[in-house]
């Protein structure tokens, strides 16, 4: 376990019970972090920060500089400055390539690139030497999942932006990495989750035999903000080794879960 003590840290995108920003916002603290979470659900938010002693910014949304330049300076304000900024937002949008509409591409991108770098932006004018910044990538950014192009984009793009704050800013010993999950079961996901079948299907491509948890990304986190940690400007593949092999097709996951369900059935 890293030691976080006297640490200050923010992270983004844990206003959903239990996503994955919450569990690193519980690790973080659990490590000696003071965590400040923000996102738009206050009630969320404030629970989360009283179970973990931190503090919640509910007001936050990550596309108005506004907001964000509030959260940097509210953080400073609270605990005296910042060392850890967390963005672990993202939107799992899945929809054919020709079907995707420029609304759907301008909603990605705003939440997914231009706020990252907003985001990333305003925590840098606020950090503390030594700190840094973890950006929440995907597998997917490597290889393919079907229907996930505006998704996958955008978190590719996220990462050589993350590149390129990790040559800008290490003269100031500031690191600057990305952590890259495969299929997590999270809310994010929906009712996939909680669909042995499908779960099933993706562990098969896994070669440590499982999908991985919101804990596995959580600990690659802690590292990654711990003065221990000699990394800069790279993503950290946290997916049990799929990037060595593939996700399933959509073909694939729909004759599994057929398959299930005629397994499942009574016999006439």
């Amino acid at each position: 376990m890293a030691s976080l003590e006297g640490k200050v840290a923010v992270v983004v995108g844990a206003a959903n019970r239990d996503n994955m920003a919450q569990v690193i916002a519980r690790r973080l603290a659990d490590d000696g972090a003071h965590v400040v979470v923000a996102g738009r659900k206050p009630e969320e938010l404030e629970r989360l920060a009283k179970e973990i002693g931190g503090h919640a910014v509910s007001q936050c949304d990550l596309t108005s500089e506004e907001d964000l330049a509030r959260l940097a300076r509210g953080t400073v304000d609270k605990f005296g400055g910042l060392d850890i900024a967390v963005n672990a937002t993202g939107w799992g949008l899945l929809k054919p390539f020709l079907e995707t509409t420029k609304d759907d591409i301008e909603r990605m991108a705003a939440l997914q690139f231009t706020g990252a770098i907003l985001f990333y932006q305003a925590m840098l004018r606020v950090m503390r030497d030594g700190g840094s910044l973890i950006q929440i990538s995907s597998a997917t950014a490597s290889i393919m999942l079907e229907d996930h192009a505006a998704y996958m984009g955008s978190k590719a793009g996220a990462d050589h932006v993350i590149r390129c704050i990790a040559n800008e800013f290490g003269h100031r010993g500031i690191r600057a990495n990305s952590v890259a999950p495969g299929f997590t079961v999270t809310p994010m996901v929906g009712k996939a989750a909680h669909n042995p079948a499908i779960i099933d299907t993706f562990a098969k491509e896994y070669p440590l035999g499982r999908v991985g948890t919101s804990e596995d990304i959580a600990e690659a986190v802690s590292w990654l903000a711990g003065d221990a940690c000699f990394m800069s400007g790279q993503v950290l593949q946290v997916n049990g080794g799929l990037t060595l092999r593939r996700n399933p097709t959509n073909a694939e996951i729909v004759g599994a879960v057929k398959a299930a369900r005629a397994a499942a059935a009574p016999a006439s």
